[in-house]
């Protein structure tokens, strides 16, 4: 009886074994799918929710008042008198934005942290991640100018690649509306695993 047994007592086959490892091969791919699937879309609700809303409201307010959201007290900004400029407000001190917006009908622009203007993420890399949007008349190295923008500190630096990549259909650190800040260090974004979070900026063009 005991020979009977050992004779009939059998492993897995290597056609066995190689319909298994497909499977975990599949399933591990799902998973990951899933994972950039997760990723791409809390991307796109940042950009959507939180840049584009900004932007919007700089618009907004622009075409209902003729002035520029941020420049000169009146506006919400910092300093007394409006020449065309941000006045380089941190996103920790927006109340003077907010209501400005609220003074010609606009709504204000809520963050998922206390102050308006800072936002959590995590990032891939960077784990939780808060970034301070700051409006800012930023000087760009490579085109030797001013320009107005959404600053951004802390960024994580897949977001900061994701958000380049939807702006301005390629991810160039150094070109196009969103830029990481200084943008004259290369073109390319760093390795987001080694470097985990970047200041970017996101030019604002008015009329």
């Amino acid at each position: 009886m005991r020979a009977k047994i050992l004779k009939n007592d059998k492993g897995f086959t290597l056609i066995e074994m190689a319909i298994v490892l497909v499977i975990i091969g599949l399933i591990l791919g799902a998973v990951i799918k899933g994972k950039d699937v997760l990723n791409s879309a809390k991307q796109k609700k940042f950009y959507t929710t939180f840049v584009k809303e900004w932007e919007l409201s700089i618009a907004s307010y622009f075409d209902r008042t003729g002035n520029l959201l941020g420049d000169g007290t009146a506006n919400g900004g910092s300093v007394a008198t409006k020449n065309g400029q941000f006045d380089n407000v941190a996103g920790t001190d927006f109340t003077n934005i907010n209501n400005a917006l609220k003074a010609v009908g606009l709504t204000e622009i809520v963050s998922n942290v206390t102050s308006n203007g800072q936002y959590t993420y995590t990032g891939t890399y960077s784990g939780s991640a808060t970034m301070t949007m700051h409006l800012y008349y930023l000087y760009s190295h490579r085109e030797l100018r001013y320009r107005n923008a959404l600053y951004f500190t802390g960024m994580p630096t897949d977001l900061a690649i994701a958000i380049d990549t939807m702006v301005d259909g390629e991810a160039d650190a150094e070109k196009g509306n969103f830029r990481q800040y200084t943008d004259a260090n290369g073109s390319a974004w760093p390795n987001a695993s080694t470097t985990t979070t970047v200041n970017a900026a996101y030019t604002i063009n008015l009329p």
